[in-house]
């Protein structure tokens, strides 16, 4: 019997330093003690910012530039010539009553002379009031036409673009906000080559050389001089 006992004894002290080692390991390697099969998670990757190409472009002077839009621009101008004839016509004759004011005599009675200031008083008045009328309704028939220019210059813009390997495309239409233009980024401008595209797609020719390029803003008006 002290023999079985001291048996015992002595696996007991082999085996306790054992478990005990082994326990000390699980301990200090969390992976092993749970799932030793399963792998570490990768560490991620930091996001690498891609270079930006850059396309600007301003719609309506690039719609005006092609054949189309400077077609278009000629027939609303020939539109307005008739009444840019009658402007012409009554500023003239308003420069005839102002000079004729002027060098009228001395000596010319009061109600004469006051008939002639309210005569040329109301040209000048009518001059204004169609004149105004002339410039806004020349202005929104140009707006119109190259409106309907830059719609269909949109499909021909966006296929350059992806054509080219460009990742941003920026309108360059000059407007500002708070006294600071909203156009800053740098870029390249793509104007005259979406201009060729779109003469070639179009197959409109191009007006005659002889032809006077039309002003888009320009109304069909003089501004006579003003009585003194």
């Amino acid at each position: 019997m002290n023999r079985t006992l001291a048996l015992a004894s002595a696996l007991a002290a082999v085996i306790t330093p054992a478990a005990s080692l082994a326990q000390v390991t699980g301990a200090s390697n969390p992976a092993s003690s749970t799932t030793q099969a399963t792998t570490a998670a990768p560490a991620p990757v930091a996001p690498q910012a891609m270079p930006a190409k850059i396309a600007i472009i301003e719609y309506e002077q690039v719609a005006a530039a092609t054949n189309e839009g400077q077609r278009a621009l000629e027939e609303v101008q020939t539109k307005y010539q008739p009444k840019k004839a009658a402007l012409d016509a009554l500023a003239a004759e308003i420069d005839t009553l102002q000079k004729q004011l002027q060098s009228a005599p001395a000596n010319l009675p009061e109600d004469e002379r006051a008939t002639r200031v309210r005569t040329l008083d109301v040209k000048q008045k009518q001059y204004q009031r169609d004149a105004e009328d002339a410039s806004n309704a020349y202005n929104a028939d140009v707006q119109e036409a190259i409106g309907k220019v830059a719609q269909k210059l949109g499909p021909v813009v966006m296929k350059y673009v992806q054509q080219n390997g460009y990742t941003m495309l920026l309108d360059n239409n000059g407007q500002q906000q708070g006294g600071l233009t909203l156009m800053w980024a740098p870029g390249t401008d793509i104007s005259k080559e979406v201009v060729d595209a779109y003469n070639a797609s179009s197959g409109v020719a191009a007006p005659a050389p002889s032809a006077p390029s039309p002003s888009r803003s320009a109304a069909p008006a003089a501004r006579p001089r003003t009585s003194k």
